[in-house]
């Protein structure tokens, strides 16, 4: 065990450092790095907004599932299906903003540890799709500390889109829940979800062989 993993206290401080030096990068950008690894259907769980715009935009695949107004619901809803289906790896993408609204998922997720879930949080410290206010996330809140304060050791900061990957790649082997955030810009999705919620819900129930 490294010597950061072995020190909680260490590894929140190397978070906050990581959090002001990461590279602002791109959500549609990361987001098609991210399918692009997808390999063995893999469920993914879009939150709210741009978050699951971008999903969209980058590859309707059937094993994933597009939040249409349910802020915050997302880690849940993955929560849920990485218990039902273990041997399936799980992805939420979440926002800053929906994940500060439903924060008690993290110690849920955390005390149930399912080894195959991983949480990307897309952090651009504004809540974009209702006018682009702050969230805490801006100025005073650490999603990565949180999250290593809430019980999910593996969190870390990307520095870079090198670092997503490298990120990515080990959550797709973990053997614990992980979360990864990501800062990004403010720029709006490429693309926008069609809004059939009985579509989506189909679509991705028989994406993950329950219909």
């Amino acid at each position: 065990m490294s010597k950061s993993a072995a020190n909680p206290s260490r590894q929140a401080a190397v978070g906050a450092q990581a959090s002001g030096n990461a590279k602002v990068m791109n959500r549609y950008e990361l987001t098609c790095r991210l399918v692009g690894k997808l390999q063995n259907g893999e469920a993914v769980i879009g939150g709210i907004g741009n978050t699951n715009f971008d999903l969209w935009a980058a590859g309707q695949r059937p094993e994933n599932y597009y939040m249409l107004g349910s802020m915050g619901l997302a880690c849940p809803i993955a929560l849920g299906v990485a218990i039902a289906q273990p041997k399936r790896r799980v992805f939420a993408l979440e926002g800053d903003g929906s994940l500060l609204m439903q924060l008690g998922c993290l110690s849920t997720i955390a005390a149930r540890a399912p080894k195959n879930l991983a949480i990307v949080v897309f952090d651009n410290g504004v809540y974009q799709i209702t006018g682009a206010q702050p969230t805490p996330a801006a100025g005073v809140a650490d999603i990565v500390a949180i999250a290593r304060a809430s019980g999910i050791a593996v969190s870390a900061w990307a520095a870079d889109e090198d670092d997503f990957d490298r990120l990515i790649a080990a959550a797709l082997t973990a053997e614990a829940p992980s979360l990864i955030a990501v800062r990004i810009d403010t720029k709006p999705a490429v693309g926008a979800t069609d809004r059939d919620p009985v579509q989506i819900r189909e679509r991705f129930m028989r994406g993950i062989g329950v219909r």
